[in-house]
């Protein structure tokens, strides 16, 4: 079990931060490159249980002080020279409230514990204001962290019940039956918990911990078996990369794929110490290509470049929101100059000098009465916490800087973007969550009122009840408001991005409303939703017209059921989406001294004419179906504005802000009464 360099593992971490930054950097072809990082976990379980089984097996013992010194001098001088110059050039571009929030994550990230504020905050990895944090990706390094200071005690435990690899694998086995077990429920159930928190993580660390403990004598006496691992197991990682994609539930059964191949590679270049036709069947095997000089190159580097490639590829697409092919292969070069240098000058001499262990050395021998050193193992230590606690430090000190230089006009922004629909600041619940099936009509004016309006679907029929509740009262109507969060009126069954499935509650929910809908017998149904444009852009050409036509059909079908019940119906063309977050975005230009124009999207972009022009015809085949455009009022003829009469127009890429939404009214009740 001696611990040896082996170019095969090289290999296997170029191909595992290969893989993430190609997802990050927008390679379409690599859909599943994020599950890179589950290729580092499984190795981090195989190197870290060898070296543990090692000299619990000699000495019966571990020196957790040690451990964990070797620990930090390996990885937290690199990881804090990142957080420091990210912290540093996100004062330039970052906007101070974006600064306060992610110096706080700084923080966290320095102490290894990010994750756990991650999971505090609820972001999500795969959510589109996820990119604009730089810090995000420190998650993984926190679970790896977390899983160096459970594991020790795991094996020492099994030590303790019964020395041997079999009570090992026993233990380890259980532990990680559990996590998977465990990890397989919350995937469904807590995405978020499932993807962050370390004990749900566990059973990838186990994998290569058991990998590392099982018996060679089959592959010693069938040769053959090793080249046939290796290869299955490099199948296996390619089949993650191109088959995973963010809509999947993940991790859950599909970080399989990424965890068996890796585990059957580990296996096929285990055991190289044989001679004869072993050494000939190993040749055979994918270790050979692993060690290609490429390969082994990204692999030394592949700590710094998984340090680096995420805050370059987050500014720069701030920076210029539409990145070019040309730009991001200069982010590609630069994330390799930063990550060179990073690994020459910061972590191999941190790596190989003994400066972060220096503590352990306070009590020389030489000094008179000095006590031996291993009565102060902690010493080892400090420095580690030296510098631990120096990025926490730089990290508060950042976050109370940056809230300070929060002026009056980027505190209007924010308050802007935060300010809830008119539905909402009543009652959050009346825009129901993913799971809800059963509707809840909010009544919002006199309930002796001459007449009846409903608003019926998504968050994007929800901003319009800011101008509508307000236009009705003036007219003597009562809102009732049908509304789910990302469930079309349309009779359209979708996919979930939260649920990470078909969206089912969305389809019992929407039946059950027109059926309560018709019922009520309102004078006019109001229908706003998210526009199929935004969903199809990014599709195929064929794919995207499918989609589309089974959006026209669901939207004449609901029409239709209106219209037939005697009731009529206004259509809200959607809004403009808009290329960024618009109240981050505006944040920037201010903290820029640029103009907020600097956010706006071509028209071509936001607008989405053709599908307007799609849902015009459709709503004109239905009787009593009226459709209302009020496009104008965001977008000229070559660019949709993101400030309006000096009020921010947008809370995100694409929801109305409460404030402007107000501004509507006029045109809204002139449309509609």
């Amino acid at each position: 079990m001696a611990a040896s360099f082996r170019p095969d593992i090289q290999g296997l971490r170029a191909l595992a931060v290969g893989g993430v930054v190609a997802y990050h950097f927008g390679l379409t072809a690599l859909p599943g490159g994020f599950a890179g990082v589950d290729i580092f976990f499984v190795i981090s379980g195989w190197l870290i249980t060898t070296h543990l089984m090692q000299e619990i097996g000699e000495t019966g013992r571990l020196d957790l002080w040690r451990f964990y010194a070797r620990r930090a001098q390996r990885l937290l001088p690199a990881a804090l020279f990142v957080i420091l110059v990210t912290l540093a050039a996100g004062y330039f571009i970052l906007a101070p409230q974006e600064q306060a929030l992610y110096s706080r994550g700084a923080m966290f990230a320095s102490a290894y514990a990010i994750n756990l504020w991650l999971l505090r905050w609820s972001f999500d990895y795969f959510a589109a204001d996820a990119t604009s944090n730089p810090f995000i990706h420190f998650w993984s390094l926190s679970v790896e962290e977390q899983f160096y200071l459970a594991w020790p005690a795991l094996l020492l435990l099994a030590a303790w019940l019964r020395p041997g690899r079999r009570t090992a694998v026993a233990v380890i086995g259980v532990a990680g039956l559990a996590s998977f077990a465990a990890c397989l429920w919350l995937t469904s159930a807590a995405p978020a918990w499932a993807f962050y928190f370390s004990p749900l993580r566990a059973w990838e660390f186990a994998g290569g911990g058991l990998a590392t403990l099982a018996p060679v004598t089959l592959p010693r006496h069938r040769a053959w078996l090793r080249p046939a691992f290796g290869w299955l197991g490099l199948a296996l990682i390619a089949a993650a990369y191109l088959l995973l994609s963010e809509d999947l539930p993940f991790p859950g059964w599909y970080a399989l794929l990424p965890v068996a191949g890796t585990v059957l590679v580990l296996l096929s270049g285990a055991g190289a110490e044989y001679t004869g036709k072993q050494t000939n069947w190993q040749a055979l095997g994918p270790a050979a290509a692993l060690s290609l000089w490429p390969l082994q190159w990204i692999g030394t580097l592949s700590y710094s470049l998984y340090l680096w490639h995420w805050p370059i590829i987050v500014y720069a697409q701030m920076l210029a929101p539409n990145l070019t092919v040309p730009q991001r292969l200069g982010c590609v070069v630069l994330t390799l100059a930063l990550s060179a240098f990073t690994y020459h000058l910061i972590e191999n001499p941190a790596r190989r000098g003994a400066w972060l262990t220096a503590g352990a050395r306070a009590f020389p021998d030489s000094i008179p009465g000095a006590r031996p050193v291993r009565a102060f193992p902690g010493l080892v230590l400090v420095p580690a916490l030296v510098l631990t606690g120096a990025g926490v430090a730089v990290g508060y000190a950042n976050a109370h800087l940056a809230t300070r230089n929060i002026g009056p006009e980027q505190r209007g922004i924010q308050q802007a973007a935060e300010q809830p629909s008119i539905a909402r600041a009543v009652d959050k619940t009346c825009l129901l969550d993913s799971r809800t099936v059963t509707p809840k009509p909010c009544v919002f004016g006199a309930t002796d009122a001459a007449h009846t309006i409903v608003l019926f679907g998504d968050s994007h029929a929800d901003h319009w009840s800011t101008p509508l509740i307000e236009a009705a009262r003036r007219n003597d109507t009562k809102v009732v408001t049908y509304l789910k969060s990302s469930c079309r009126a349309s009779r359209l069954s979708t996919f979930n991005a939260v649920l990470k499935r078909d969206y089912t509650e969305c389809d019992a929910w929407r039946e059950l409303a027109i059926a309560d809908i018709i019922r009520r017998k309102p004078r006019l149904v109001v229908i706003s939703e998210f526009s199929i444009g935004n969903l199809t852009r990014d599709m195929p050409a064929a794919s995207r017209a499918a989609e589309i036509a089974r959006w026209q059909a669901g939207l004449r079908s609901t029409l239709q059921a209106f219209s037939q019940a005697g009731i009529e119906t206004a259509v809200i063309r959607d809004t403009p989406i808009n290329t960024s977050f618009v109240d981050s975005c505006v944040a920037r230009a201010l903290w820029w001294r640029a103009a907020p124009s600097l956010c706006d999207t071509p028209r071509a972009d936001a607008a989405n004419d053709s599908t307007a022009a799609t849902e015009r015809a459709v709503v004109k085949s239905v009787p009593d179906t009226l459709y209302v455009d009020l496009t104008d009022h965001f977008c000229g003829p070559a660019a949709c504005h993101v400030v309006i009469g000096g009020k921010l127009a947008f809370r995100d890429r694409h929801h109305l802000a409460t404030a402007f939404a107000e501004t509507l009214e006029g045109p809204l009740e002139r449309a509609l009464f």
